[in-house]
């Protein structure tokens, strides 16, 4: 593995991609590492979604939410009329549509931009205040959105944030202390994104989710669950392994993989076939390339 290793750092210096961390894992046993300067805290992004359904997959477990649940279960605003009569209202998106991007909405709400910008505090307000586009489940778009809402409907159903949530049944477990989460103007966890962990610390994850949920012996998230979220549950329409299908909140790749990724080169890669791990954190926009560079270096060594 260290030639393959050498060989993704050459590749990935001579296209002068911003990797700054990598950890291989195969049969629960670290390969190799390689971090640029130290393996530090870095924001995770949209790898923070996966996260989120984590919590969604125990919640459901413990009764607190169903897939059918709606929004409108948890939220009552005065303003969520359809604005047109063939659609429904935003009170009536299904948990399930939110996990699988599929909510309706054409321009995505509650972007990073927007987000930074909005003069409403009250972000599930503003979300259902947005007429739907489309019918839901149809076709997917990925939102960061979607994934706040389900946050939001967490935090309704137990009475705490994701992220309090997730400390004493994942976060702990897994060896994950004092987590940083970035929250909206009313504290909800923002669940899209905005979780701080390491790389070495998400490599624990990704190992949890190759493990179907069992970490030293106690089974910590559910094993159907993580194989429903890690299963394709809608088409999408991307190139290269962004063209291989969604999951709930986790993307599905080339090479019989899926992997949870955030903007700018966070990955976690599963390869479940090969009871393999790739662990990447970057600063990068060519996140194919990135991958690429696994696929072409990294995943002989593991086959």
């Amino acid at each position: 593995m260290s030639e393959q290793l050498k060989d993704f750092i050459q590749t990935i210096t001579e296209q002068h991609l911003n990797v700054f961390s990598i950890r291989i894992l195969q049969k629960g046993h670290l390969l190799a590492h390689w971090d640029r300067d130290r393996d530090q805290r870095r924001v995770q992004h949209s790898i923070s979604k996966s996260f989120t359904c984590m919590a969604v997959g125990l919640a459901l477990e413990e009764g607190l939410l169903h897939l059918d649940a709606t929004l409108g279960d948890y939220f009552t605003y005065n303003h969520l009329s359809s604005a047109h009569p063939h659609l429904p209202s935003p009170r009536d998106l299904k948990l399930r549509d939110l996990l699988r991007m599929s909510s309706g909405h054409d321009s995505p709400p509650l972007w990073a931009d927007e987000r930074a910008s909005l003069t409403e505090k009250d972000w599930a307000k503003y979300y259902m205040s947005l007429h739907l586009d489309r019918m839901p489940g149809e076709h997917f778009t990925y939102s960061s959105g979607d994934t706040f809402m389900i946050s939001a409907m967490l935090q309704a159903a137990a009475g705490e944030t994701v992220k309090d949530y997730l400390t004493p049944r994942l976060f702990e477990p897994l060896g994950i202390h004092d987590v940083e989460w970035e929250t909206s103007p009313l504290g909800v966890t923002l669940g899209c994104a905005g979780l701080w962990i390491t790389n070495e610390e998400l490599s624990r994850f990704g190992q949890l989710l190759l493990q179907e949920g069992l970490w030293e012996g106690a089974q910590l998230v559910p094993a159907d669950w993580i194989r429903q979220a890690t299963s394709r549950q809608i088409e999408t329409t991307g190139d290269g392994d962004w063209g291989e299908g969604y999951g709930y909140q986790f993307w599905m790749c080339t090479h019989g993989a899926y992997r949870a990724d955030g903007a700018y080169g966070q990955l976690c890669i599963i390869l479940p076939s090969e009871e393999a791990v790739i662990c990447i954190n970057s600063e990068e926009e060519n996140m194919q390339g990135i991958l690429n560079s696994v696929w072409d270096t990294l995943l002989p060594a593991i086959i």
